[in-house]
């Protein structure tokens, strides 16, 4: 094990602290990572998992260990800075610096409650040997959402873009430019407030993305009248009653979008469940803003629903859409406090304040998240 140093903590003041929690009948949180170049991703990463329990270890690879899986030119800040600057966060409660390429030794050491790990993985992805050691512990494996753009890799790209350190300092992967106009169709049922925020972000240039088509399954939906004010094409979509479509609807929807060409189908307040032939055709390219931080309140009334259940938090949730009603990958969250007193109006209000970032955001960063097009 390498020497902690003064900002890191030994193993076995690691598992004194779970234990004294265990004995409270409280949970340790368990993370690990590199840390190098500390981002927002980071910082709302760590904030979520340490909600998720009721105190935050991470395990800071070394810089050994850092070269080891990132190769020579990493990492960028000492493990000793590393480990000063996330003991600093106040969602960090512990910091322990392991100097193997795996976890393995420290989870069977210290036996976490709970394992939390960045949306770039799977429980199935998770190294074998790591996943065995949870599983013996019976710490329960919680995967959390990426924050889109935010990435050490990121950061390194565009400070090498802008020329603020040479070149033959640092090697990062080859990555795609994240300037191709996304064709985009907008499915809605409501008043086409997302859309709205969608096109101001394209018109602002802080979108790169191209409006083809804006269908609706209501005839005298605002969104319409707002598409066609704005100069889109909008449709309406015979669909029939009730949330279900029938197979001809869906089949006419997924024409309509194939002769648009769209690339990334969004739902945007669209009250319709969609099956196939949208969902084959369209598989990972159709996205939903749903105002909860799922898995939390699927379905409709969520933030309702949040209040009567005394939650102290709400948010929204833009996540891939299947046939799981709410279920697909989660791509990006936002967090609202519900306030003492909060209507649902209000809290609702507020949702929709961070869905008109949240979204356009997640189109932004398209290409970066590694999502297709095609």
């Amino acid at each position: 094990m390498a020497d902690q140093g003064t900002w890191g903590s030994t193993v076995d003041e690691a598992r004194k602290l779970r234990d004294a929690l265990d004995a409270r009948g409280e949970k340790l949180v368990f993370t690990n990572g590199c840390f190098d170049l500390l981002h927002a991703g980071h910082v709302r990463y760590l904030r979520q998992a340490r909600a998720l329990g009721d105190a935050l270890l991470v395990a800071l690879n070394s810089d050994s260990s850092v070269r080891a899986l990132k190769g020579p030119s990493r990492p960028v800040t000492s493990q000793a800075d590393r480990a000063e600057i996330l003991r600093a966060l106040a969602s960090v409660d512990c910091v322990v610096v392991f100097d193997e390429p795996r976890v393995t030794k420290l989870i069977k050491s210290i036996k976490p409650h709970i394992y939390a790990k960045g949306g770039d993985y799977t429980i199935d992805s998770l190294d074998s040997g790591e996943r065995a050691a949870l599983d013996k512990t019976g710490a329960r494996i919680e995967i959390l959402p990426l924050v889109p753009g935010r990435s050490t890799t990121n950061t390194l790209a565009r400070l090498l873009q802008g020329e603020v350190m040479p070149r033959a300092s640092v090697e990062v992967p080859a990555h795609e430019p994240v300037t191709r106009t996304l064709r985009l169709g907008i499915l809605g049922s409501g008043r086409g407030s997302n859309f709205e925020a969608i096109h101001h972000a394209i018109q602002q240039g802080v979108l790169d993305a191209d409006i083809r088509v804006v269908i609706s399954d209501l005839a005298d939906a605002p969104i319409l009248q707002k598409a066609r004010e704005l100069g889109y094409q909008a449709l309406h979509l015979e669909a029939g009653t009730g949330a279900k479509m029938s197979a001809e609807a869906q089949k006419r929807l997924c024409d309509i979008l194939q002769d648009h060409d769209i690339q990334v189908v969004v739902c945007a307040g669209f009250m319709r469940i969609l099956k196939e032939p949208v969902l084959d055709i369209f598989t990972d390219r159709i996205v939903n803003i749903h105002p909860s931080l799922l898995p939390k309140f699927k379905g409709r009334n969520a933030w309702a629903r949040a209040i009567e259940e005394g939650e102290l938090e709400s948010g929204c949730t833009v996540h891939l859409v299947t046939d799981e009603i709410d279920g697909g990958r989660i791509l990006a969250q936002e967090v609202v406090p519900i306030q003492l007193g909060d209507t649902t109006e209000q809290l609702y209000e507020r949702i929709q304040e961070q869905e008109h970032k949240l979204l356009p955001r997640v189109l932004a960063e398209w290409h970066a998240l590694g999502l297709p097009t095609e």
